[in-house]
């Protein structure tokens, strides 16, 4: 069983309060990630439907949790999720201050993919997923997607200006690599 990773940078309607509450949207439907995957409407509602916890990790390390996700459901957008970074974790309290600064704005899923096809495009179209675990990231694999903390300064645009060149830049190495 092989666990995969959808990143996906969080867009404008991503909080986060009193530096702990954060939410948002970790996957949209109906968009093409960088990767060529495009997750279908209702995907995750097995996966939901079970009752497991998901799992909020930092850089989708086992190793750090950083806090919990108190929702996580499904609507017409995407995936909708809702949580607290924990205080009382250091890694917790850097991404705090990182989401807080515009440094990060990047979630990603971690999954099991159950159904899937692949259009004649070369593009998968993810059908049914086994969500284990969102994570805060660094760099999130769907663009047109942003993150927005309150008191944002100008200082958060050039960063998240820079990531973009960055991503930018991997896919045209990606490209160029085959």
């Amino acid at each position: 069983m092989q666990l995969e990773h959808k990143f996906c940078q969080l867009d404008a309607e991503m909080t986060v309060e009193d530096g702990h509450v954060i939410s948002g949207y970790a996957s949209l439907f109906g968009k093409t990630d960088q990767g060529g995957d495009v997750v279908a409407s209702g995907a995750y509602g097995k996966s939901l439907g079970r009752g497991v916890k998901v799992k909020m990790l930092w850089q989708h390390d086992p190793t750090q949790p950083i806090g919990v996700w108190d929702e996580v459901r499904e609507d017409d957008k995407g995936l909708f999720v809702k949580g607290r970074l924990l205080p009382d974790v250091a890694k917790a309290r850097e991404a705090a201050a990182l989401l807080s600064a515009g440094a990060i704005d990047g979630l990603s899923i971690g999954y099991r993919t159950v159904k899937a096809t692949k259009d004649t495009h070369g593009k998968r179209h993810l059908k049914e997923l086994d969500l284990w675990e969102v994570s805060l990231v660094t760099f999130p694999m769907l663009p047109d997607a942003r993150v927005g903390a309150k008191g944002e300064d100008p200082d958060a645009a050039e960063l998240r200006d820079l990531t973009e060149a960055i991503n930018s830049a991997r896919r045209t190495m990606q490209t160029m690599t085959g």
